[in-house]
């Protein structure tokens, strides 16, 4: 099922260039469609590599044995695994990894929403949220709000995707408790802010970048890895 959000923006502040030109309806992205589900963040694979002395240089080394052992078939035993110095290796190796401390894998949310941006710009970064408001307690209403590095072509649509440990909600009501196969909430997505390639920035005058910056500083502060956003 698709949904369409058509939101009214301002330019808030023009810090290089000219602010991208608008569609007549005054919203410079379509939010195409949203979806969260609870997800796992695998734990990261820790890469040991143990201090042992170069391996010994062994007959099967040489370049024909070692030509003609690569057309072996995969999980053929490599003779410098049976060196002593290879059994050294594997030994020290084992210990190694016995005293690195696993990381555990991380139980969470995926938060998700396609956009398209239809304004004549390049897009360098959106800050959006997820809205939750519970259908039996309508006062229960909570803000997931992301931030992502996310180059969008004019024309072109993209799918944002984050990753974070908090919910729909950190309470629910009793009565939502007991109609479990229900829909419990009604949701939204909102796109709060969009900084452009050529410095231009539009941003909805009901949020507060200022407020927000000291959290939006502290999500961002860590090298960023392959992750699109963050939560804040």
């Amino acid at each position: 099922m698709r949904f369409f959000i058509l939101l009214p923006f301002v330019a808030a502040l023009c810090v290089a260039g000219q602010t991208p030109p608008l569609p007549k309806d005054g919203s410079p992205v379509d939010v195409l469609g949203f979806r969260w589900f609870q997800d796992r963040l695998p734990a990261p694979q820790a890469d040991v590599q143990p201090n042992v002395p170069m391996r010994a240089v062994i007959p099967e080394n040489k370049y024909f044995q070692r030509k003609a052992r690569e057309q072996l078939s995969p999980g053929a035993i490599d003779p410098n695994e049976q060196t002593i110095d290879g059994r050294s290796a594997a030994i020290e190796k084992a210990v190694q990894e016995s005293r690195t401390l696993q990381a555990k894998a991380v139980d969470g949310y995926s938060y998700r929403a396609t956009v398209k941006n239809i304004t004549g710009t390049k897009t360098e970064v959106i800050f959006w949220e997820y809205q939750f408001t519970e259908l039996a307690n309508p006062s229960n209403f909570v803000r997931r709000q992301f931030i992502c590095v996310a180059g969008i072509k004019p024309g072109e649509n993209k799918e944002l995707q984050v990753f974070s440990i908090a919910g729909p909600s950190d309470a629910i009501s009793a009565e939502s408790l007991a109609k479990p196969s229900q829909k419990l909430f009604d949701e939204k997505v909102v796109v709060n802010r969009i900084e452009y390639s050529n410095g231009a920035i539009l941003q909805r005058p009901d949020w507060d970048y200022k407020k927000l910056k000291p959290a939006i500083d502290h999500a961002v502060k860590t090298p960023w890895g392959r992750e699109m956003c963050r939560a804040f």
